[in-house]
């Protein structure tokens, strides 16, 4: 690179290095050019290596875990995580991954807070540089027979098994898996503070998500391409119409609810409660349903008092936020 720019236009600067990663060396030959339209090109440079600078300390920050087990010796570090849990249709797929010591790889995060093509990035990134990636299904038969929570579970310990390796060590979102014999711990909020459970969750996510968009194949009335079997308005309407397919978790109470199975008098609560629009006309909606209560089964009085108290949360929250900051 020429000791300094001046033998090039400002738009000869930008096709050059624009693109180019922002080193230290070309940041102060940008910074010392006084035009306008190269300061320009130094100012978006130097934002970008701002931003990877925090984004390798934020990677840096999620490794803390797999370090201090690496340093113990314990090499074969395994993060496992599970997606599918709260849809109300298709399995629960769980993600094991183990990386080689002082692994980095920008941007892995919880697979919540990514985009679909922001997933399948980084899933190329982590199978290229893991050792050894497993996955595990539990199927909707498992979920209905067994419960969701331990298919998860179930789902979680197939991933570890398929890995092809042992680990010595295993990293969970917030879980102890059953049947494994290797040393493990259970990290609340794991898949966005710990780098191997944080990229299970992305392998987890993306098979999953291939899996519902396998199953549109054969339901293609539900959507399951779009919303992957969660509870969204689209999906909602499509139970209504068509029913639960052989896919849809029997199991899930919710599901129940969602097709008409519930009481008629519990779904006029429910429309009523949405249509009082202060606490005052909650509270009386309240006293007549305490009249009326022993009339509902334990679901229906259950998934009431869960939506009134989200309902009365969201006044104050409203009433809050309108009086005078003092």
């Amino acid at each position: 690179m020429d000791r300094d720019l001046s033998s090039l236009c400002v738009g000869q600067v930008r096709k050059r290095f624009l693109n180019r990663r922002p080193t230290p060396r070309l940041l102060k030959l940008l910074k010392e050019d006084g035009r306008n339209g190269v300061r320009q090109v130094y100012e978006l440079l130097k934002k970008r290596a701002d931003d990877e600078k925090k984004e390798r300390r934020r990677i840096s920050r999620m490794l803390s875990l797999e370090r201090d087990l690496w340093r113990s010796g314990q090499v074969l570090v395994a993060g496992v995580d599970e997606a599918g849990i709260g849809p109300l249709a298709g399995p629960v797929v769980a993600a094991a991954v183990i990386f080689p010591p002082r692994t980095r790889i920008l941007g892995i995060n919880d697979s919540k807070k990514l985009t679909p093509e922001e997933r399948e990035q980084l899933l190329k990134a982590i199978r290229a540089k893991a050792c050894a990636t497993g996955v595990g299904v539990a199927s909707v038969e498992e979920i209905d027979e067994i419960n969701i929570y331990q298919a998860g579970l179930l789902a979680m310990r197939r991933a570890v098994e398929n890995l092809g390796m042992a680990p010595q060590y295993v990293l969970t979102d917030a879980r102890i898996i059953p049947g494994i014999t290797f040393p493990q711990d259970g990290i609340i909020g794991g898949d966005a503070l710990c780098f191997s459970i944080a990229s299970a969750s992305i392998v987890a996510k993306t098979h999953r998500d291939q899996l519902m968009a396998a199953l549109d194949l054969d339901y293609p009335q539900y959507g399951f391409a779009r919303h992957k079997g969660y509870s969204t308005p689209e999906h909602q309407r499509a139970l209504r119409r068509f029913g639960p397919s052989p896919v849809h978790r029997r199991s899930f109470l919710y599901l129940q609810e969602v097709c008409g199975n519930c009481s008629p008098l519990f779904y006029s609560y429910l429309a009523e409660l949405y249509r009082r629009d202060s606490v005052a006309e909650l509270q009386q909606l309240v006293e007549q349903w305490e009249l009326t209560c022993q009339e509902f089964n334990e679901y229906e009085q259950r998934k009431f008092q869960q939506r009134l108290a989200r309902r009365l949360k969201r006044f104050e929250e409203a009433r809050e936020a309108a009086e005078p900051q003092l």
